[in-house]
C-alpha cells in the first residue's frame, strides 16, 4: 500500500534516549580542545556522521568495513550502510560496486529544526545561537538523490531520511559584507531525533510528493508547494518520473504538466 505524502515516522521514546545518549558520547569522546566551541569542528564535518555511525549499528567490528577496495560505513552480513551528508553523486562507483555484494541502504540527515551559530575565526568569539527560519522536509533531499537518478531503480538500493534537531556552526568568512554571504559551513552537532522516512518501494516514492499540488501540476506549482527553486522543483520531478511516483500527461505552453499516481 503507498504511503501518504510527507510520511515521516516519529522516533519512539526508546529511540529518542538512544539517539541522545549516542550524541552525549560522540561529544565527550571528540571534545577536549580550547576556545569556545570546546574542540567541535577538528574533524571536519564528522561528528554529525560519528553519531549516526553509532546509532544505526552500536557494534564497533561492523563499522568501517573494507569490501573490495573501498570502505562502507556499516557492513552487517546482509546489508551496507551508507552515510552520506551531501555530494551524492560521489557514492556512484561505491554503490555501482557494493550492489554487487548485498543490499545498500543509502541514510541522509536533514535538519528539521536547525540552531546557527557564527564562528570568528580571528579571536575565536562565537554568537549567540539563533533558529533558522526553515523547517526540513523530505523534499529537501531531491537536490542530492537528482545525483543517483540513474540509479534509483537498482534492486537492493534504498534510502533513509533521518530528520533531527542540530546546531549548526559557520564560519565568518563569507564575501559579504558581514562575511555570512558564501561562508564556509564549519560543523553540525545533531541534539535529537524526530523522525525518518524510508523509501524502500515504488509505492514509497509517492511519500515524497508534497500535498496541496493541484492536478496537473507544473515543476512551478511544485516549487511553490515544497519551498524549492524552480530548478530544483524540476530536479525532483526527474527524480519522481524515473521513480515511477508521477507522470507526465502534457504540456502547458512551454511547461510539463504532472500528475502523481495513484
Amino acid at each position: 500500500m503507498a504511503r501518504p505524502p510527507g510520511d515521516v515516522t516519529p522516533p519512539t521514546p526508546a529511540q529518542q534516549e538512544r539517539f541522545f545518549t549516542v550524541c552525549q558520547q560522540v561529544l565527550a569522546d571528540r571534545k577536549g580542545g580550547g576556545g569556545p566551541t570546546g574542540g567541535i569542528g577538528t574533524l571536519g564535518e564528522r561528528t554529525l556522521h560519528a553519531v549516526l555511525k553509532c546509532y544505526l549499528e552500536p557494534d564497533e567490528t561492523l563499522h568501517e568495513v573494507k569490501i573490495g577496495r573501498r570502505v562502507a560505513d556499516i557492513a552487517r552480513e546482509n546489508e551496507i550502510v551508507e552515510i552520506q551528508t551531501r555530494s551524492f553523486g560521489r557514492l556512484r562507483e561505491k554503490l555501482d560496486r557494493f550492489l554487487r555484494e548485498r543490499p545498500v541502504t543509502v541514510v541522509y540527515p536533514i535538519a528539521r529544526i536547525k540552531w546557527i551559530y557564527w564562528l570568528n575565526e580571528e579571536d575565536g568569539s562565537l554568537t549567540e545561537k539563533r533558529r533558522s527560519p526553515k523547517t526540513g522536509a523530505p523534499w529537501d533531499a531531491f537536490y542530492e538523490l537528482y545525483q543517483l537518478r540513474p540509479m534509483l531503480g537498482s534492486a537492493g538500493l534504498r534510502f533513509q531520511l533521518l530528520f533531527l534537531d542540530m546546531e549548526e556552526y559557520r564560519l565568518l568568512n563569507g564575501w559579504s559584507a558581514d562575511r555570512k554571504r558564501g561562508c564556509t559551513r564549519f560543523e553540525r552537532i545533531p541534539l535529537s531525533l524526530r523522525g525518518e522516512l524510508l523509501l524502500d518501494s515504488p509505492g514509497s516514492w509517492l511519500s515524497m510528493v508534497p500535498p496541496g499540488l493541484p492536478e496537473p501540476y507544473t515543476s512551478r506549482d511544485f516549487a511553490k508547494v515544497a519551498v524549492l527553486s524552480r530548478p530544483t522543483a524540476q530536479k525532483a520531478l526527474s527524480v519522481l518520473l524515473q521513480t515511477g511516483a508521477v507522470e507526465r500527461v502534457g504540456k502547458e505552453k512551454n511547461s510539463y504538466l504532472y500528475r502523481t499516481r495513484t
